[in-house]
């Protein structure tokens, strides 16, 4: 018996191993820098046979087991920014996917035949519903996996993101569901067929659904050869631009001033010069404003007279650092020059040397940004601080800028992998998307890969042109097909300009949102409700009868 036992807990523990090693592979990762996008159509399958061979309590112990394993895998590199960072995310995952795997089993309880459907909706609610809120957080979404597969990613300009995970998740499902107790590893070609025969009716629906999905992305591309063209200058420095100290900070100023002239050194030149996220990290409008520190003033000094000079519009992330006696009426003892000040993480736009547009963020990075949670977790918010965290403001609007002769919005780094923010700008009259970002300090291309592969989707689901200015990579444009057009070699020093279409008609997901994945919500919690109810009433209805 304890053999058995033995047996049993070893290959449950394969299947949780092999389940996180399909689940990293189908994403760019340490091995394959763009990963293997074919895997993510079954790297689930291990997890639904896991929930078929475990109990309902033990399921609680396994979900938290993949969801450590599967994100210790797949966000490896966020130890490299913090090691609280990667055990916070880790830990995080260990109790959603607690929680998901006993709701997988109840599924598989309450529906005895057709649990698979149940399962796949409440894996498709998962991934939406942890999107939301301060710990929203997109990294790990099945449906991104597949950022180079141009026509199976088309789909998202009707359903998001959330629609090519609903086709990437169901194979699983159904897979682990012709799986049962006692099947043996030869035996499971004869076992699939017999339960297609059983249930080839959502199988063949399945089917229909990704011929049609396949023929709409085969077709619903457009040539962009005819469209209006913006020229887009994106600097890529090379350094993670908050390490070090003023002398550090004049030498990427001068790397970001030397490459951008050399862009505009071009012809013809570009409409649009881009530094990434706070590329240039002393506080323009602070040290313009107070003078307190002589340093950094003389080095904004400098890169003002420099715009001052340009005749080409430059969009530049900064720390927009602002006195706030309202937001923020604390003094500081040991330095009175910094008293209520509240800092932003910021785009500013500059034309001649004026400032005539302003972004600040509206999503802001859980834990390494934003902690709300002082006065209820202050334990958490001193550690954070203690670990030198930099905490930023919320803003207040989605800015539409105007410069170049069109008009775009900046999403900021951690921004553009949430759909919703980037269809706001749209809404609001974006005709191009211009994402600033750094990512240097992972020193990972997986990572900038991962971030990369879903910025693409917000190109897509908008129909709008996408183009990156990042400090170490992955610095692109992206045509509102979704293809990448243009690269910088990532870890270099480059100067990519860009051309990209200008369009402005908008798609039905501008139109009309996220709408499938709260259906998917919706849909899961009512076959809970009616499936608790059922298992009820037949109980009551077999003690009547005993």
């Amino acid at each position: 018996m304890n053999l058995l036992k033995a047996r049993d807990f070893f290959i449950n523990l394969a299947l949780v191993v092999l389940g996180a090693l399909l689940f990293t592979a189908a994403f760019p990762n340490l091995l394959i820098e763009k990963g293997l996008p074919l895997l993510a159509w079954f790297a689930l399958v291990p997890v639904f046979v896991l929930i078929r061979r475990v109990g309902l309590a033990a399921s609680v112990f396994w979900g938290a087991l993949y969801g450590y394993a599967a994100y210790s895998l797949f966000n490896y590199w966020l130890s490299v920014f913090h090691p609280l960072a990667g055990l916070i995310v880790n830990s995080i995952y260990l109790v959603y996917l607690a929680i998901l795997f006993p709701l997988l089993k109840i599924a598989e309880l309450l529906f005895p035949r057709r649990f698979y459907l149940v399962q796949w909706v409440l894996w498709i609610s998962y991934e939406y519903l942890r999107t939301q809120g301060f710990l929203g957080y997109s990294y790990g979404i099945i449906g991104y996996s597949q950022w180079e597969m141009i026509p199976v990613i088309q789909i998202a300009s009707i359903f998001g993101v959330w629609g090519v995970s609903a086709l990437l998740v169901f194979p699983s499902a159904w897979l682990g569901a012709a799986w049962v107790p006692g099947t043996v590893f030869r035996d499971i070609p004869e076992r699939v067929k017999a339960f297609f025969r059983q249930e080839r009716v959502s199988a063949l629906v399945w089917l229909c659904c990704l011929c049609a999905a396949l023929g709409y992305g085969l077709f619903s591309q457009v040539d962009y050869s005819e469209a209006k063209i913006a020229r887009i200058a994106l600097i890529q420095h090379n350094t993670d631009p908050w390490r070090g100290d003023i002398g550090t900070y004049r030498q990427n100023y001068e790397v970001l001033k030397r490459l951008s002239d050399e862009a505009l050194r071009s012809e013809p030149k570009p409409d649009l010069v881009v530094w990434s996220e706070t590329a240039f990290v002393p506080r323009i409008y602070w040290h313009s404003t107070y003078r307190g520190d002589n340093e950094s003033w003389d080095l904004v000094k400098e890169l003002l007279d420099y715009l001052a000079a340009q005749d080409v519009p430059f969009l530049i992330g900064n720390d927009d650092a602002r006195k706030d006696q309202v937001k923020n009426p604390k003094k500081d003892p040991l330095n009175p020059q910094e008293d209520y000040r509240i800092d932003y993480n910021g785009v500013l736009l500059y034309e001649q040397g004026k400032l005539t547009g302003l972004y600040r963020k509206l999503h802001l990075v859980p834990f390494t940004e934003h902690f709300p949670y002082e006065k209820q977790l202050p334990w958490v918010y001193k550690a954070l601080k203690d670990a030198d965290t930099h905490f930023w403001e919320k803003g207040e609007e989605a800015t539409v800028f105007s410069a170049g002769g069109f008009k775009f919005s900046s999403p900021i780094c951690f921004e553009d992998t949430f759909g919703y923010l980037s269809r706001d700008f749209v809404r609001n009259g974006a005709e191009l998307i211009v994402n600033l970002s750094n990512d240097a300090w992972s020193a990972s291309l997986p990572a900038q890969n991962q971030h990369l592969s879903m910025a693409v989707f917000r190109a897509v689901e908008n129909r709008r042109s996408m183009v990156r200015s990042t400090a170490s990579g992955q610095t692109c444009a992206v045509d509102p097909n979704g293809r990448v057009i243009a690269l910088a070699p990532p870890f270099t020093e480059s100067a990519l300009t860009a051309e990209v279409p200008v369009v402005t008609p908008n798609s039905l997901y501008t139109r009309f949102g996220d709408f499938l994945a709260p259906v998917f919500v919706g849909a899961a919690i009512i076959l809970l409700i009616f499936g608790s109810f059922s298992c009820i009433i037949r109980i009551v209805k077999k003690g009547r009868s005993l």
